[in-house]
């Protein structure tokens, strides 16, 4: 596959993607801040600073920019039996003024205890394919406008007129009834599992969903069960590690597949996780294996982070910030057809990319040394000073 991201349209000129080219190749380089200086000095002051930064602040780009952008990569790979897997990430920016993107969101993620974090909150549509590329066919930052008075505090806070399963049912519609992206399974974590994806999902989109269940959802056996109202919480059913059984899970009307898988911590304890899908025909060890596959999208957050400078920049206003997160997506993806062009992964690829510049680095400190008189002890033994 070319390592080529086009970003030309037909429909709007969105706003140089010459310089949103080279931008993002800086961010795929870099290894420190990402700032306009940076940037300019690398090409030698080519590109004035103030250039860059207006790039960055004057227009917003947008989701129909980004899908141009990703579009001919998606016909590439795109295949019927590729998987979407959603979740959100915070790009922290604990220093960074408060706006609508910047600002406090509760972070599920924190371990060994959960809390607010300040940053951006982005929440993130990864595309599998079978041969095993991945793609952000989607992505959208969540913006709190709306000011309210928390009942139990008394203080003023901010909140987004949207929730995130709302975002989530909106930008899976855009991706199957607009763009036309073939898939067959979505995932995603419990925090998703709410029962309004499982009907969009089910019943608007024509798909199958694979999900992770809270031990205390309750489910039916039977449909006679289900009539007279005699549930019980998943984690008191008697399942099988593996073992896929016929539900019907409280509040859907439709019947549902569950599943416990049993894993191992790093300590040596073992847990549980119980997976639903409606997909019915699935075995329980298939189910398992695909749910396994929303690893690549904490795997995909991470090298946003350390790859491609998504918590690099500086930039203080809303939408030089939301510009930033744009190139550091086609950054991303950039770097997914170079790791798969050199058959590497991100992180190894990236490091033999420093190890590139820290040869050319001290090459040139090594001439530079030539230019410089020895200095030397009284004794005239050779010293590492210079010489």
């Amino acid at each position: 596959m070319s390592g080529q991201l086009s970003c030309s349209s037909k429909e709007r000129k969105m706003k140089d993607p010459k310089l949103l080219d080279l931008y993002s190749d800086y961010l795929l380089a870099s290894f420190r801040m990402a700032t306009a200086t940076g940037l300019s000095e690398l090409t030698d002051q080519a590109l004035s600073h103030d250039k860059i930064s207006r790039f960055l602040g004057q227009e917003a780009f947008t989701a129909k920019d980004y899908w141009r952008c990703i579009k001919p990569l998606v016909r590439k790979v795109e295949h019927p039996d590729a998987v979407i897997k959603i979740d959100d990430t915070i790009e922290e920016k604990p220093h960074s003024t408060e706006n609508e993107v910047v600002t406090w969101h509760w972070d599920h993620s924190k371990k060994p205890k959960a809390g607010h974090t300040k940053g951006i909150n982005i929440l993130n549509f990864l595309y599998q394919s079978p041969q095993g590329i991945e793609l952000p066919v989607a992505f959208e930052i969540v913006r709190k406008s709306q000011e309210y008075v928390d009942t139990k505090s008394g203080q003023v806070k901010k909140r987004s007129p949207r929730s995130k399963n709302e975002m989530l049912r909106d930008q899976l519609f855009a991706l199957v009834k607009y763009n036309r992206v073939p898939f067959r399974y979505v995932v995603w974590d419990t925090w998703f599992a709410a029962k309004e994806n499982f009907e969009f999902v089910h019943y608007e989109l024509g798909k199958h969903f694979i999900s992770a269940l809270k031990s205390n959802r309750k489910a039916a056996l039977t449909m006679e069960d289900k009539l007279e109202g005699k549930f019980h919480r998943v984690d008191g059913l008697e399942l099988q590690a593996g073992q896929a059984i016929t539900v019907y899970l409280k509040g859907l009307d439709f019947q549902v597949q569950l599943v416990k898988q049993v894993f191992i911590n790093q300590d040596g304890s073992t847990g549980d996780l119980y997976l639903v899908t409606n997909d019915l025909e699935l075995s329980g060890p298939a189910i398992c294996t695909t749910y396994g596959t929303r690893w690549g999208v904490e795997v995909f957050h991470k090298s946003l982070k350390q790859n491609v400078g998504l918590e690099k920049s500086p930039t203080k206003h809303e939408t030089s910030q939301c510009n930033h997160v744009f190139a550091a997506m086609i950054a991303w993806t950039k770097l997914e057809l170079l790791s798969a062009k050199e058959q590497t992964n991100h992180f190894a690829l990236k490091t033999k990319i420093y190890v590139n510049a820290l040869r050319a680095a001290f090459q040139e400190v090594q001439r530079l040394k030539a230019y410089v008189p020895a200095i030397g002890p009284p004794n005239g033994l050779a010293t590492p000073l210079l010489g």
